[in-house]
């Protein structure tokens, strides 16, 4: 096993190669570009709502907001294949297999396409039963029909450039995953106005408008997405299907992609049943909660592009046996991810009302949304780790591991959490819960990751100081 010390000196011409050079270096390019390109990803919601917001109907937020959990969680779905593409190709990478990398990106956009496709047709067939279950009633439902077709077509276009842009970051390259992703932002926030209120001659499709918007959007970021990975990046083989090799690819994709798809689907259940609470005291309350998650997602974004940054590093020096770079990779991002998240949760405090203020003038909504960003923030920092020792767990090929911490951190502790606080303090309680769940899975997390990782650690020592000396006896 080649020492850290042995390795060759870090040139700038392979920036590709996140094996050799400064650790701080690498996640700070991985790390910038990401963030531009989750601004740009949450700014589509954010600009639907923004916009709708603007109807000034509390029914039709209220409807937007049903959505929000379900978009969330199909998305979350075809993660899983984003995960599982970007470990295995950054693996692949650090072991210098680049044949193989271009055969499972091929076989993984095949994978995500008929994925997101079976979903959507599967979603748009329970439409109903679904959104009535979470506390959907008459005058909200058909908000929900004018926006999820569209938005279900969109999601199945989407699975393209979000899975090519995967492939993009585990070889190293964040700038060009921004660059569409922001693309696909732009698009989508100049014809939202159009589309939803009738601009320039367009007829006004009002909450339809808005999802036909996303949809042409995301059209625009999969050609691009395509271009680039196949005439600029070259990591996608084009000489055929490879269909030999195509049971080869999938099992080291779907032992991945399934446990962190299904941690991904779980993660936002937690969501769905704090709508579906909530739903109880009004269509204010669902209304803000739809608006604080949003904003949230924004306002984490930082947290999230870190612990997607890391990853690609965490892969290739893993596939390598770099070890000891991956756990310094990690207490990098955890130092920026407590920094980050103590800005984060002064910020909206600070600035709550004037944030909720954006969205609505119903005294009501603007109520519960500063509420929520009073008490719910305050868990940011220590919640986020969850998140982040997964990514580093599905980065090295352990997503059995990530499952098993998103599916305590959700079943087992926030949504007991969410029926118990709403029972004692109504919404008020379904916020507590969520700060107090994230702070005690955040913690005990943490510490079981990190002694995972120094016992990792210390067998490889072993393993290398054995291999040391059988090679001396030799």
């Amino acid at each position: 096993m080649q020492k850290d010390s042995e390795r060759i000196p870090y040139s700038y011409r392979q920036k590709g190669d996140l094996t050799t050079g400064p650790i701080q270096s690498h996640l700070i390019r991985m790390t910038i570009p990401m963030i531009w390109g989750l601004l740009a990803v949450i700014s589509v919601q954010l600009a639907d709502t923004y916009f709708i917001a603007l109807l000034g109907d509390t029914d039709i937020l209220a409807g937007i907001s049903f959505t929000f959990p379900v978009t969330m969680l199909i998305s979350h779905m075809v993660f899983g294949i984003n995960i599982a593409l970007s470990s295995v190709t950054a693996r692949l990478i650090g072991e210098k297999k680049t044949d193989d990398m271009r055969r499972v990106v091929l076989h993984g956009l095949m994978l995500a396409f008929t994925a997101a496709g079976t979903i959507a047709l599967v979603t748009y067939i329970f439409l109903k039963p679904l959104f009535f279950m979470m506390g959907a009633d008459d005058n909200t439902f058909p908000v929900i029909l004018d926006y999820m077709p569209l938005w279900l077509a969109a999601s199945l276009v989407l699975a393209l450039p979000v899975n090519s842009n995967s492939a993009m970051r585990a070889n190293g390259d964040t700038t060009m995953p921004a660059i569409i992703m922001c693309s696909i932002a732009a698009i989508n926030f100049v014809l939202d106005p159009i589309l939803i209120f009738g601009l320039f001659g367009f007829p006004a499709l009002g909450v339809t408008g808005a999802a036909l918007a996303t949809f042409i959007a995301y059209l625009c970021g999969t050609f691009l997405a395509l271009y680039i990975l196949i005439v600029r990046k070259n990591l996608i083989a084009t000489d055929g299907l490879h269909l030999d090799k195509f049971k080869d690819s999938m099992k080291r994709l779907l032992v991945i992609a399934i446990p962190a798809g299904i941690a991904n689907v779980i993660n936002p259940a937690a969501s769905v049943v704090a709508v579906a609470i909530l739903a109880a005291y009004g269509p204010e309350a669902v209304a803000a909660f739809g608006v604080a998650s949003r904003v949230e997602a924004f306002a984490l974004l930082v947290a999230i592009a870190i612990a997607l940054g890391m990853a690609p590093i965490i892969g290739q020096n893993w596939g390598a046996g770099f070890y000891k770079r991956v756990r310094e990779t990690i207490d990098h991002a955890i130092v920026w991810n407590l920094v980050w998240s103590a800005c984060v949760a002064l910020f909206l405090a600070i600035a709550a009302t004037p944030i909720a203020s954006l969205f609505s003038d119903d005294p009501a909504v603007i109520h519960y949304t500063v509420l929520f960003f009073w008490i719910v923030p305050i868990s940011y920092g220590i919640g986020n780790l969850v998140f982040g020792w997964s990514a580093a767990f599905n980065a090295i090929g352990r997503p059995q591991i990530a499952f098993v911490m998103i599916f305590v951190k959700s079943f087992i502790i926030t949504i007991p959490a969410l029926f118990i606080g709403g029972w004692l303090y109504d919404a008020h309680g379904v916020f507590i819960a969520l700060c107090i769940s994230n702070i005690v899975s955040g913690l005990l997390f943490h510490i079981f990751s990190s002694r995972y990782c120094e016992q990792r650690a210390h067998e490889n020592e072993e393993m290398l100081h054995t291999d040391d000396a059988n090679a001396k006896t030799v």
